[in-house]
């Protein structure tokens, strides 16, 4: 069997590990959230999304569990002390977390637009729209109704 096992010196150990197993490689050798020496190694999460997601081109399954990425990162962070940076693909605190009233506004009417994986498929019970100064008035609404009120357009364009 084909192993491959990428240090991420120059930020790439995600992109040549996929190459090796396009290559033929079936066995990679990767660690959660990337960690490792020095730059670290390839991303685990990473591999398996690309994988999954990208099914139709990679033509490879794996046996992990896409539902236990998340909670397994979260444990892995915890247990070692290292931080997982908010902007981390796949498990950073952002990667499905849109404050942009225009990526809010195409969520909320066809999540496909701004995510190709649904956060649940990792772990993620949902995607997380922050209310913030780039917010729109869509999300806002959404926001009014889940807390349980019930406002005219008059009431919600004053609150807003």
């Amino acid at each position: 069997m084909l192993s491959c096992h990428c240090h991420n010196d120059l930020g790439l150990a995600v992109a040549n590990s996929l190459s090796a197993i396009e290559s033929g490689a079936r066995q990679a050798e990767c660690t959660i959230n990337g960690i490792g020496e020095r730059a670290g190694n390839a991303a685990m999460e990473e591999i398996v999304m690309a994988l999954l997601t990208r099914k139709d081109h990679y033509k490879i399954a794996t046996r992990i569990d896409p539902t236990k990425i998340y909670p397994a990162s979260r444990m892995v962070s915890t247990l070692t002390g290292l931080v997982v940076q908010r902007n981390k693909a796949i498990v950073g605190e952002n990667a499905f977390a849109h404050e942009a009233g225009i990526h809010q506004d195409g969520i909320l009417k066809k999540r496909e637009t701004y995510e190709i994986m649904d956060p649940a498929s990792i772990g993620i019970p949902k995607t997380s729209l922050v209310l913030g100064k780039h917010s729109g008035r869509h999300a806002f609404r959404e926001r009014v109704t889940f807390l349980g009120y019930t406002l005219t357009d008059a009431q919600i364009e004053s609150a807003f």
